[in-house]
C-alpha cells in the first residue's frame, strides 16, 4: 500500500525541470549544450532592490511578519493596482505568499472539491493542470489553435462550462506563446462569465510588463468591474524586477477567497520571507526607468530569433507581442528521417533530435497541451539565440 496519497500520484513532475536536467547531464558528459529552456530573465536583480534588502537586514526586519504579508507592502501593490491595472484594492484584500505559484496553488487548495473542474486554455503554463491534480480538481483542457493565436474564444469558453466548473485560468501575456488579449477579446469573455455567476476567474498577470509594441494592459476586472467579486489577480515580482528566486507573489480578490488564503498559510508556511517582502517594496515603490531598457533587449532579441527560425524551412512562428518565449511551429519536422534513421513522430521526438544531434535544448508543446510545437526561450544573449538557431537550421536540413 502506497503512503503517498492517490491525489499526488496524479501530479507529473515539471517538465522545464526535466530538461534542466537532461541538458545539464549532457553537459556534465562533455556536451556543448545551448540551453534555450529557462523561463525567467537574464538580468541580474536592480541594485537598488539588492540594496534594499541589505538594508531591511542591517535593521533588524529578520522576524515573523504576518501571514499576509507587511503592511507596508500590501499597501503598495495596492498602489499599484490603482496605478498600472485601473482596479481597486486595499491592503486587506491582498495576500503576500511565496511567489504567484504558490498564490495559485493555495487559491486551488482552499476551492476545490473533489470532481469541480478548472478551464485551462492550451497552450498553458504546465503547472495549471497538475496544481489542479493536486487540489483533486479535473482540468478541463480547451484547445486554443494557432488560428486564433492561441487565445481562448467566448465560444470555446463556454462550451466548455458544465455545472461543476469552478475556475477559469486566464493568463496574458502567456506562457508558452507570448500571446496576449486585447480589451475587446477580454470583454467578450466577460460577456460570457457574466451569463455563468458561480464560474470564479483566476488572472495570472506575471508577464505583464513584458510586452512589445502596443504597451496596451488591459484587465478583465477593469473592463468588466461586476467580476470583480469573483476574480482573484494573481501577480509578483519575479518576471518584471528579475526576481525569481526571492520568492514574492501576491493575490488580490474577495474577502472570503484572501480570509482562507491567509488562514492556509498561517498554518503551512507562516509568512513570506521579511527580508524578499521589504526588497519587493522597493521594488514597486522604486524607479521602473529600467524596464524600459529591458523590454527594448527582449524586443530585440526576440526579432533576432524570429527571423532566424522563420528563415528555416519546416519551422515557423507568429510573432508573440509579450513574455520572452517563441512558441515554434514544428510540423514541417513531423514524419521526416533523422540520420540516423529515426522517424520523427511527434514534437517530443522533435525536441530530443534538437537535444541529443544538435545540442539545442527547447522544450516540446506537448507538455503545454498543444502539438506539434517547441518553446524556446529568448531570456538569453544575442550570441546565444544565434548560435542555438543556427544548430537548429543544420539539424533540420540533415532531415530527410
Amino acid at each position: 500500500m502506497s503512503r503517498i496519497a492517490s491525489r499526488l500520484q496524479r501530479v507529473k513532475p515539471s517538465p522545464s525541470s526535466a530538461a534542466q536536467d537532461r541538458a545539464a547531464a549532457l553537459r556534465r558528459a562533455g556536451r556543448d549544450i545551448v540551453n534555450m529552456v529557462v523561463g525567467e530573465p537574464d538580468f541580474d536583480t536592480p541594485e537598488y532592490i539588492r540594496r534594499a534588502a541589505c538594508e531591511a537586514i542591517e535593521r533588524g526586519e529578520t522576524r515573523y511578519t504576518p501571514a499576509a504579508g507587511t503592511l507596508a507592502l500590501r499597501e503598495a501593490i495596492a498602489e499599484k493596482f490603482q496605478r498600472e491595472n485601473g482596479l481597486s484594492y486595499t491592503a486587506k484584500d491582498i495576500i503576500v505568499t511565496i511567489g504567484a505559484k504558490h498564490a495559485i496553488y493555495n487559491a486551488l487548495s482552499v476551492t476545490l472539491e473533489p470532481g469541480d473542474e478548472v478551464i485551462v486554455p492550451a497552450p498553458y503554463w504546465v503547472s495549471y493542470p497538475d496544481m489542479t491534480l493536486a487540489c483533486s480538481g479535473e482540468p478541463v483542457i480547451v484547445q486554443c489553435p494557432e488560428a486564433d493565436d492561441f487565445k481562448l474564444t467566448p465560444a470555446a469558453l463556454e462550451a466548455a462550462i458544465t455545472p461543476r466548473t469552478r475556475w477559469l485560468i486566464l493568463n496574458s501575456p502567456t506562457n508558452p506563446t507570448g500571446s496576449a488579449y486585447t480589451a475587446a477579446e477580454f470583454r467578450a469573455l466577460a460577456d460570457v462569465l457574466l451569463r455563468h455567476p458561480d464560474v470564479l476567474l483566476m488572472t495570472d498577470d506575471i508577464y505583464e510588463h513584458i510586452r512589445f509594441g502596443s504597451r496596451e494592459n488591459p484587465h478583465p476586472v477593469a473592463i468588466e468591474p461586476e467580476l470583480k467579486s469573483r476574480t482573484l489577480v494573481i501577480n509578483g515580482v519575479s518576471k518584471t524586477y528579475a526576481m525569481t528566486g526571492w520568492r514574492i507573489g501576491w493575490a488580490a480578490g474577495p474577502a472570503d477567497l484572501i480570509a482562507a488564503l491567509d488562514m492556509l498559510q498561517s498554518q503551512s508556511v507562516t509568512n513570506a520571507c521579511s527580508i524578499a517582502q521589504a526588497a519587493a517594496l522597493a521594488a514597486l515603490r522604486g524607479d521602473q526607468s529600467f524596464l524600459n531598457d529591458w523590454v527594448a533587449i527582449y524586443q530585440q532579441r526576440r526579432d533576432l530569433a524570429l527571423r532566424l527560425i522563420n528563415a528555416i524551412p519546416g519551422l515557423s512562428c507568429r510573432t508573440p507581442v509579450g513574455a520572452f518565449y517563441l512558441y515554434v511551429n514544428c510540423s514541417g519536422m513531423i514524419g521526416r528521417t533523422t540520420p540516423e534513421g529515426n522517424k520523427i513522430a511527434t514534437d517530443m521526438d522533435a525536441v530530443m533530435y534538437l537535444l541529443e544531434v544538435a545540442g539545442v535544448a527547447v522544450i516540446a508543446g506537448t507538455v503545454y497541451g498543444l502539438s506539434p510545437y517547441f518553446r524556446m526561450s529568448i531570456a538569453t544573449s544575442l550570441e546565444v539565440i544565434e548560435e542555438g538557431c543556427r544548430r537548429i537550421a543544420k539539424a533540420v536540413a540533415d532531415l530527410r
